[in-house]
């Protein structure tokens, strides 16, 4: 009886220094301890444990768009004064550009400037007469041996002045279809700048005037040409190709009723009506493009100036209105009927 107990001891003793034998020998942690594997320790406490959390979290809240800052004025102001300050250095690059197209239609040399001493030939009024070549100025034999009907210009500052401001205008037409207005004012700006940079040297290497002051003077004289030019051509497009002819023929052929070649003959006044539609022709085709386009169609051999610049036989057909009887109405029986 007394070996019972004894035995039950020992068979308890052996247990706890097994124990205590696999615990010492294992370095780490049970494999029943860690908590992403498995084992039939852990699962049911995991599985409590999981639905115990579960039921407590909370579902996760949406992403809300965040709400917009008040508008500032400062800020606004200088956001669009930033644009402005780009606008105006492409304005200046797309400006230059059509400027160049417009000054090469009619330009002309002096080779007498070239050396000094040497005495530049004048036309009958006085004006400093040069040599130039294209459709403005003297007819010139093509490839075919046949002559072009040309414009008879005299290459002068004047015929050169007046046919780059009759191209600005064609280009202000189109550019006044700028989004804003202060957008067309930077534009407009910038052409007029490049033409009176451009016509200031040209006065100094070409027409020896050194005298900074007299520069200035015929400035300004431009100036109020330029915007004449725009009020007369205005009037031509709104009332009509009659009144637009009676400024080229001003403007161009400064109201002469003669050649300005000095032969004494009448004016061909189907010169102006070339030009007149050569004005129109131009419009139409700069209407689609945008500035940037624009600024690379006008110029060279196949632009849209030069690619216009020929005779066109709707000038020769006459208008509906020759052959209509003149009806005579008296001015007393209209002002009775109204």
């Amino acid at each position: 009886m007394a070996s019972l107990p004894f035995v039950q001891c020992s068979r308890a003793l052996d247990t706890k220094i097994g124990l205590f034998g696999s615990s010492l020998e294992l370095p780490h942690k049970p494999i029943a301890q860690r908590p992403w594997f498995p084992s039939r320790m852990t699962t049911g406490c995991s599985s409590r444990r999981t639905l115990s959390t579960s039921s407590n979290t909370t579902k996760p809240t949406p992403l809300q768009e965040p709400t917009p800052l008040a508008k500032s004025p400062l800020a606004t102001r200088h956001r669009l004064s930033g644009l402005r300050s780009s606008e105006t250095y492409v304005a200046y690059g797309i400006t230059k550009k059509l400027f160049e197209a417009c000054s090469a239609q009619a330009d002309y040399k002096i080779p007498q400037s070239s050396k000094k001493g040497n005495e530049i030939p004048k036309t009958t009024n006085g004006e400093d007469l040069g040599v130039g070549q294209g459709w403005w100025y003297e007819d010139n034999p093509v490839a075919n041996e046949t002559k072009r009907q040309d414009l008879g210009l005299l290459p002068t500052f004047s015929s050169w002045s007046q046919v780059t401001f009759l191209h600005m205008y064609l280009i202000t037409v189109r550019l006044r279809a700028l989004p804003t207005p202060e957008s067309f004012q930077t534009f407009a700006r910038h052409l007029f700048d490049h033409f009176s940079n451009h016509a200031e040297d040209r006065m100094e290497v070409i027409h020896r005037i050194t005298s900074r002051a007299i520069r200035v003077k015929y400035l300004k004289d431009l100036f109020l040409q330029w915007r004449g030019v725009l009020a007369a051509y205005d009037e031509g497009l709104v009332k009509g190709d009659a009144v637009l002819a009676a400024a080229v023929w001003r403007n161009l052929y400064k109201a002469s009723y003669t050649d300005v070649q000095g032969h004494g003959s009448e004016i061909d006044w189907r010169k102006i009506a070339q030009v007149v539609l050569y004005m129109r022709k131009v419009l139409g085709e700069l209407a689609p493009l945008g500035e940037a386009a624009m600024a690379h169609a006008v110029g060279g051999d196949k632009g849209i100036f030069k690619s216009n610049q020929k005779e066109d036989k709707l000038v020769e057909l006459e208008t509906r209105g020759i052959e209509e009887p003149f009806v005579s109405e008296t001015v007393g029986e209209k002002s009775h009927e109204k």
